[in-house]
């Protein structure tokens, strides 16, 4: 991923109200991000950490959305992040729900997939961190492979989200 600048990720939400675009603030270590082992952009708020925001550029342009994270998360079951593929024990990939952008939004239609509740897919399918009690699904194809996943994965979450 390439660097962006902050008021380009705070102007790429399609699916943020106003009142959601004026509490929307860049993470702690915007700083310091390593633009070069990113896919997209991805954080927690930390006053809320039931609202996260992710952003990707993708072949229709620059997106970011407004992500639901549960309140109760579901403890002693392993899951699956639908995006990297790699497997968490208890909390570490949660169901994380976004309002569709347009009109769809306002009529409260949503799309949600199971992420990495950390939102550092990029990091597990380079090796740069590793799942705690899980890991990532043995597999025979090359990091490069797994990243073009990766991104394309990204792109279709991204894709039903502004759909309207």
């Amino acid at each position: 991923m390439k660097s962006l600048a902050g008021e380009t990720i705070l102007a790429s939400f399609v699916n943020a109200t106003d009142a959601e675009r004026e509490r929307l603030h860049l993470p702690w270590w915007y700083d310091a991000t390593l633009w070069d082992s990113l896919d997209y952009l991805g954080w927690t708020d930390p006053q809320t950490p039931e609202r996260g925001y992710f952003v990707a550029e993708t072949s229709f342009g620059l997106v970011g959305a407004v992500l639901r994270l549960p309140k109760n998360r579901p403890h002693g079951r392993r899951a699956l992040c639908n995006l990297c593929w790699t497997q968490h024990q208890t909390q570490g990939a949660v169901l994380m729900v976004a309002r569709r952008a347009g009109r769809a939004g306002v009529n409260h239609n949503t799309v949600g997939t199971y992420i990495c509740a950390d939102l550092a897919c990029s990091l597990y399918v380079r090796g740069l961190r590793r799942s705690v009690g899980g890991g990532t699904m043995p597999e025979t194809v090359s990091t490069e492979h797994r990243i073009a996943r990766l991104r394309e994965n990204v792109e279709d979450f991204l894709a039903r989200i502004c759909v309207e």
